[in-house]
C-alpha cells in the first residue's frame, strides 16, 4: 500500500487539486475541444481552487466525443497533441454505440500502467507470480494496460489472445499461472469448459483471479461462483477505455477504491447534479489527473454507484464504492413499479449451481416493461428460480428452461440483456 493510499484526506484532496490545476494550465493551450467548452462557458480555471469548485467545469459525456470525432474525423479535436505525438489506439467496446477511438501518448500508456500496477498491489501479487491474461487482444482496451503493468511487477505473463477456451485452459495449467485476467463471465465459461474435459481447477496452481470489462466479480454470487470453481481469490476492477483504470478492489472485499492518487470521483444525482450523501446512490462522474494528452474532464460513466465514504478495514483512505459498479443508469428496468438492474438478477440466479448461462428478454405493455428469462437450468429447477425471485424482488418473473449449451457465451461483455421494446432499436 502506497502512503497516499493511508494518506489524510486534506493530503489526498491537495495532491489532486495540484494535479488538475496543473493539467488545466496544459489543455487550454492546446486541445481544442476543451479550449471551445471553457469559452462557451466562460470558465475561468484560476477560479479553481477547492473540490467544490468542480461544478464550474462542464460535463463531458460519451456522446459528444462521439460526435467530436464525426465531425473532426478520425480522431476528432479532443487530443492535445498531433495524432504522430501519440504511441497507442484503442476504441470502446462499442456495446452502447458507435466505437470511440482514443490515443494515448508514451507518458500516458505508461500511466494506464502505473494504474493498473495499483491494482496488481492490491491484489497482493508478486514478482513471482504468472499471470495469464485470457483475453483476445483487439482494438478494444480490455487488459492491454493489464499486460503493460505487469512489466513494473516483473512478473511472467503469458498472452492468451487467438486460443481457443480448451487452448487456454491446457496452456495456464501446463504454464502454471498463478493468475488469471479475464471477464467475469469468460471465467465461469472457461469453468463450465473444465469440468466437461474433466479438469479440475481448485487443483490448479491459479490463486488469483482479476476481472475487468463488465460488472460481475462484485456481485457477490457470481464471485462466490468463480471462486469456488477455481479455488482462487477473486478481485474486481474497474476501468473504461476513455478514463483509465480507475478502480480496484482491496484484501477487505468491501467493493471498489477509486484510485484517488490519479482520478477525482464525484457521485451525482443523474437528474439534479447534486452530490449524493454517503450511503445513497448516484452516476460516477470521473476526471482523470495523468492523461492530459487524451483527457476527460467530469466525465458522466453513466454508472450507477454507492456512496461509501473513506473508511475500509484495510486502512486505505480511498473512497469506497460498495458492490463496485451497480449497473448502468440507462439499464434499469420499472416492471410493474419495481426498479430492476440487471445486475441484481444475476446475483440471484448465480446462487444456483445448476444454472450455466440466462437471458434477460425485455419486452413491452404498453408504457411498462416486462420481462422474461431464459436459463439452462433443469426444468425442475424452475419454481425454486421463481420464487427466489418473488421472494427478493416482489415480482413473478416468467421462466423458460432451455436446454445446455443454447444460449451464448462470452469473451468480452456479455450481452444478457436482449430488449425487444418496440421503442427501442
Amino acid at each position: 500500500m502506497s502512503r497516499l493510499e493511508r494518506a489524510t484526506r486534506e493530503y489526498i484532496v491537495e495532491h489532486q487539486l495540484h494535479k488538475l490545476s496543473s493539467g488545466l494550465r496544459h489543455i487550454t493551450t492546446c486541445n481544442r475541444f476543451y479550449q471551445h467548452k471553457f469559452a462557451v462557458h466562460s470558465l475561468d480555471i484560476d477560479a479553481i481552487q477547492n473540490l467544490s469548485d468542480l461544478a464550474l467545469l462542464p460535463f463531458t459525456t460519451k456522446s459528444e466525443l462521439v460526435a467530436d470525432q464525426e465531425a473532426y474525423p478520425p480522431y476528432g479535436s479532443f487530443l492535445s497533441h498531433e495524432p504522430h505525438d501519440y504511441y497507442r489506439l484503442h476504441q470502446t467496446s462499442g456495446t452502447t454505440g458507435h466505437p470511440l477511438k482514443v490515443l494515448d501518448t508514451l507518458k500516458s500508456w505508461d500511466w494506464w500502467a502505473r494504474c493498473w500496477h495499483t491494482v496488481y498491489s492490491a491484489a497482493g501479487l508478486t514478482r513471482k507470480d504468472i499471470l495469464f491474461f485470457a483475453f483476445g487482444f483487439g482494438p478494444f482496451i480490455g487488459f492491454w494496460s493489464a499486460y503493460e503493468a505487469a512489466r513494473y511487477l516483473g512478473a511472467l505473463t503469458i498472452p492468451g489472445g487467438g486460443m481457443s477456451s480448451l487452448q487456454r485452459l491446457n496452456t495456464l495449467l501446463d504454464c502454471g499461472a498463478t493468475v488469471l485476467l479475464c471477464t467475469p463471465s469468460y471465467a465461469l465459461h472457461l469453468a463450465e469448459v473444465a469440468r466437461e474435459q474433466g479438469i479440475s481447477l481448485r487443483e490448479s496452481s491459479i490463486r488469483v483471479t482479476i476481472h475487468a470489462g463488465e460488472p460481475g466479480a462484485s456481485i457477490p454470487a457470481t464471485r462466490r461462483r468463480i471462486e469456488e470453481a477455481w479455488g482462487a481469490e477473486t478481485y474486481d476492477h474497474a476501468g473504461m477505455t476513455e478514463m483509465g483504470a480507475y478502480g480496484f478492489t482491496c484484501e477487505a472485499h468491501t467493493g471498489i477504491h477509486v484510485n484517488e492518487g490519479e482520478f477525482i470521483a464525484e457521485i451525482l444525482d443523474p437528474q439534479t447534479g447534486e452530490v449524493v450523501p454517503e450511503g445513497q446512490r448516484g452516476e460516477l462522474v470521473l476526471t482523470n489527473l495523468g492523461r492530459w494528452g487524451s483527457p476527460a474532464l467530469r466525465y458522466r460513466t453513466g454508472d450507477l454507484v454507492e456512496n461509501g465514504g473513506h473508511h475500509c478495514p484495510c486502512g486505505r483512505s480511498y473512497l469506497v464504492l460498495p458492490g463496485g459498479i451497480l449497473g448502468r443508469i440507462d439499464d434499469m428496468l420499472i416492471v410493474r413499479g419495481v426498479n430492476i438492474y440487471p445486475s441484481a438478477l444475476a446475483n440471484i440466479l448465480h446462487r444456483f449451481p445448476e444454472v450455466a448461462e440466462y437471458q434477460i428478454i425485455v419486452t413491452s405493455a404498453g408504457t411498462m416493461d416486462e420481462l422474461t428469462l431464459r436459463v439452462e437450468c433443469p426444468a425442475n429447477l424452475v419454481p425454486r428460480l421463481q420464487e427466489e425471485l418473488h421472494q427478493s424482488l416482489s415480482l413473478r418473473i416468467p421462466i423458460e428452461a432451455v436446454e445446455s449449451r443454447t444460449l451464448p457465451r462470452y469473451e468480452l461483455k456479455a450481452r444478457r440483456v436482449i430488449d425487444q421494446r418496440h421503442n427501442k432499436a
